[in-house]
């Protein structure tokens, strides 16, 4: 059967059993640390304010900014904490000239397009990035067209909301879904939207935290494969 074109650029598909193959971006996909932590030092420079840790940083990645800065710094003046989402955004866009693109993960690029070439699979991207960063993402490792719905933090509340994930249902028509990520918030949002959950060891939270929350735990990207299999069975 053929497929139309929805709103905004994403695919609907008109397969009667389409199962949805959701990744979140940092930590999953790429490991963008590096950028994430100097954008970090940077905005909090400019305040005046001593930068979080390694550790409280990347305990946030994945919450949209506004959320994020409120965890980091709750006492923080909440006008002024919006000037930092802004710089922040700035200072990670300015970061793109002066740091090596944000690798993809060993195994990521394989992975997307075993996946990809699979029938009944639509993949989709849910990240707590702006569109801006997204489509740097897509542009630098060669990804456009592979996913065919992609959720961005200017468009809906901040995981664990679910919101992202109803939309890229919607989009692509899907039956039943998967959401692999890194964090905690991942998961969550997976689970408040019905979606098996997948989460992977190589991020930004520690498994511990993720085991409760996850149906299956990857500990490399050659064993997602697999695992959505065994998931899929299950069903």
């Amino acid at each position: 059967m053929g497929s139309g074109r929805c709103a905004g650029g994403s695919v609907r598909r008109t397969l009667i059993m389409t199962t949805l193959i959701l990744f979140d971006v940092d930590g999953t996909l790429v490991d963008s640390q590096a950028h994430i932590m100097a954008a970090m030092d940077r905005t909090f420079a400019a305040v005046g304010q001593p930068s979080p840790s390694r550790a409280q940083v990347l305990s946030i990645v994945g919450l949209s900014l506004d959320m994020a800065f409120f965890k980091l710094w709750p006492q923080g003046d909440a006008a002024l904490r919006q000037q930092m989402v802004e710089d922040y955004k700035q200072a990670f866009h300015d970061l793109r000239s002066e740091l090596t693109t944000s690798p993809l993960y060993p195994g990521a690029l394989e992975c997307i397009r075993h996946l990809a070439a699979k029938p009944g699979l639509a993949l989709g991207i849910a990240t707590g990035k702006s569109r801006r960063g997204l489509d740097h993402v897509l542009d630098s490792h060669d990804l456009r067209g592979v996913f065919e719905t992609q959720q961005v933090a200017d468009d809906h509340p901040s995981k664990p909301h679910p919101s992202m994930c109803h939309q890229a249902m919607a989009d692509t028509n899907a039956v039943a879904g998967v959401m692999i990520g890194d964090t905690t918030f991942d998961l969550e949002m997976g689970r408040n939207a019905g979606l098996s959950t997948l989460g992977v060891s190589w991020g930004y939270h520690p498994v511990e935290q993720l085991a409760p929350l996850a149906d299956a735990i990857a500990d490399s990207f050659a064993q997602v494969p697999n695992l959505l299999n065994e998931m899929d069975s299950a069903r």
